[in-house]
């Protein structure tokens, strides 16, 4: 079975942050850490080259694929910030997500990613809802997180 692609490492966050393209890029990407921060408890990881990262679980799918994976995070794409919140994705979370996705702005959603230009557009109470969705969600799956 293939590793993770994905993993944390021991870069510094603040570094990658401070090397975001565009002023406000960087400052939605310093209120997202924060927000993620604030949300989880947890401090910002890298993971891979371009994933800010916060907290840990380890899953474990029914096909015998298992990994780890950040609880939450955010990667400052060039044309928008892919949004991680897998925990809004599982079935009996479907219906609460969608009615916050709503009320959340203007966004994008994908099969795994919420994609938004900048933070301005949206409603930053919707998004703090959903990421507590998620992260609530993940612990009810996967059990306590790192």
């Amino acid at each position: 079975m293939a590793d993770a692609k994905t993993k944390p490492t021991a870069a510094d966050v603040g570094t990658f942050l401070a090397a975001i393209d565009g002023e406000q890029q960087r400052a939605d990407a310093a209120s997202l850490t924060e927000i993620m921060s604030r949300m989880t408890g947890r401090s910002p990881v890298l993971w891979g080259g371009s994933i800010v990262g916060f907290g840990r679980y380890h899953y474990k799918y029914a096909s015998g694929h298992e990994g780890d994976s950040c609880l939450v995070g955010f990667s400052p794409r060039k044309a928008e910030f892919s949004i991680y919140l897998t925990g809004i994705y599982f079935p009996d979370s479907k219906a609460p997500a969608e009615a916050m996705l709503a009320k959340l702005g203007k966004h994008k959603i994908g099969k795994a990613c919420l994609y938004v230009k900048r933070l301005a557009d949206i409603d930053i109470a919707v998004l703090s809802e959903l990421i507590a969705l998620s992260v609530t969600r993940l612990k009810q799956e996967y059990g306590e997180v790192i």
